[in-house]
C-alpha cells in the first residue's frame, strides 16, 4: 500500500519525516500505513540521518500559580509540579497531560529520564499526604499517552540519582521512609518492563546526581545518613559492560560540593554550575569556564542540547526565566552565550531536566 497515494513510498516518507514531533499522534491516527511508519526505529533513523531530528529537553518545573494543600495540615502549601518539552529557541512549551490518578500534574520530587520516544517518571511524594509512592509511569512522545511501569522494588526512596541510556533507567542512593542514606542500585529495562538489582555501591549516598556517559552510570556526591546535607566531593561509576562499580573517585567536586547542577557535555567532558559562572574540570581541576549573564545566575539548570549546552534561570528568586545557549569559538574554548527565545508562560523554577531526540 502507497504510503501517501500517487507518490513513490520513498518520496511519502520523506514527508512524513518532515512532521514537527507534536503532530505524531496525529499522524497514526490517520492510517494503518503511517502508524506503522512512525512507529518504526527506521522513521527516527531517517529523521536523524537527515537532520531534521528534533532535541528537546524535558523539563520538570513548579507552577507558581498553582499551590496543593497538604492533608496532614491545611496551613501547608506547596506548588504544583508539571512536565514539560521545550525545544531551546522556539516560542512554546508543551504541558504534558497529568499523570493518570494524579490531578496534580506529576508527584512531588519525582525523577525522570528520557529513553528513545519515552518519557519515564519514578517515585516522588503524593501531593497531598507526602506519602513516598513506588509508581513508575511512562509517557510514550509518540502517541501522547501514559501508561502504568513495574513499580519500583523493595523498600520506599527518595532523593536518589537517576539517569538512562537508550534502552535502560539507573537508579542509586537516595533515602528510606527513616531517612537513612542507601547505597543500592537498580536498573529499569522500559521495554521488557522489568527492574534488575545492580551492586552496592561502595557509600551510602543521599541527594546525589546520576549521570549517563560512555557506557557508565556516573553517581557524583551526595551525602552519609550521619552527615545530613554535608555533600561529599566523591563520585562512583557503575561500568555497563562489566557489570561492576569502579573505585571511588574522591575530590570530584571540588570546593562546591553540590551535585545537582553537574553535567557531561557530548565530548565527555564535565561541568557544574557555580554561583556566578559555568565551571568545567580539567584533568583534576575546576577552572571558571564562562560567566554567566546576569538574568540566570537565580535558580539556574544546564542542560545539554545537540551539539552545545544551555542554560535556565532568572535575575532574581520567582522572575521570569531566560534562556541561552553556549556558543563555542573555533578552538572550543573561546565561547559565549547566545540568549534564546523562550514562551512568557514559561514560569517557575526548574527541578529536573532531561534530553529527548525525536
Amino acid at each position: 500500500m502507497e504510503i501517501i497515494p500517487g507518490l513513490p513510498n520513498e518520496i511519502g516518507r520523506e514527508c512524513l519525516i518532515r512532521v514537527p514531533y507534536d503532530r505524531f499522534a496525529t499522524l497514526i491516527s490517520v492510517s494503518r500505513t503511517w502508524k506503522q511508519e512512525v512507529k518504526s526505529a527506521e522513521f527516527f533513523q531517517r529523521r536523524k540521518t537527515s537532520g531534521l531530528n528534533q532535541s528537546m529537553i524535558a523539563i520538570l518545573q513548579t507552577d507558581p500559580t498553582n499551590f496543593i494543600t497538604t492533608t496532614n495540615n491545611p496551613h501547608i502549601t506547596t506548588p504544583k509540579y508539571r512536565l514539560c518539552l521545550y525545544e531551546p529557541g522556539k516560542n512554546e512549551r508543551i504541558t504534558l497531560p497529568a499523570i493518570p490518578g494524579c490531578d496534580d500534574g506529576v508527584p512531588l520530587f519525582c525523577q525522570c529520564a528520557g529513553v528513545g520516544r519515552n518519557l519515564v517518571v519514578i517515585g516522588g511524594w503524593d501531593t497531598k499526604s507526602w506519602q513516598v509512592l513506588n509508581s513508575v509511569y511512562i509517557y510514550n512522545l509518540v502517541t501522547g499517552t501514559w501508561r502504568r511501569g513495574a513499580d519500583l522494588p523493595g523498600d520506599t526512596r527518595s532523593f536518589f540519582a537517576c539517569a538512562s541510556d537508550s534502552k535502560t533507567v539507573y537508579i542509586a542512593g537516595g533515602h528510606d521512609q527513616e531517612k537513612n542514606a542507601l547505597k543500592s542500585a537498580l536498573a529499569y529495562d522500559v521495554s521488557g518492563n522489568v527492574w534488575a538489582p545492580l551492586p552496592d555501591m561502595a557509600r551510602h549516598r543521599d541527594e546525589c546526581k546520576g549521570l549517563f556517559y560512555g557506557g557508565k552510570f556516573h553517581v557524583i556526591g551526595g551525602y552519609q545518613t550521619e552527615m545530613q546535607g554535608d555533600f561529599e566531593k566523591s563520585a562512583e561509576t557503575f561500568d555497563v559492560e562489566t557489570g561492576t562499580w569502579n573505585p571511588v573517585e574522591e575530590d570530584v567536586l571540588g570546593t562546591d560540593a553540590y551535585p545537582k547542577t553537574c553535567l557531561f557535555d557530548n565530548k565527555g567532558n564535565l561541568y557544574k554550575c557555580c554561583a556566578s559562572y559555568l565551571g568545567r574540570l580539567y584533568g583534576s581541576t575546576w577552572q571558571r569556564f564562562a560567566e554567566f549573564p546576569v538574568d540566570v545566575c537565580t535558580g539556574t539548570f544546564i542542560a545539554t542540547w545537540g551539539e552545545t549546552i544551555v542554560v535556565i534561570g532568572s535575575k532574581i528568586y520567582g522572575g521570569s526565566l531566560n534562556c541561552y545557549a553556549l556558543v563555542f569559538g573555533e578552538h572550543k574554548e573561546k565561547c559565549g552565550w547566545t540568549k534564546l527565545e523562550m514562551p512568557k508562560e514559561f514560569i517557575g523554577s526548574v527541578q529536573f531536566g532531561c534530553n529527548l531526540q525525536l
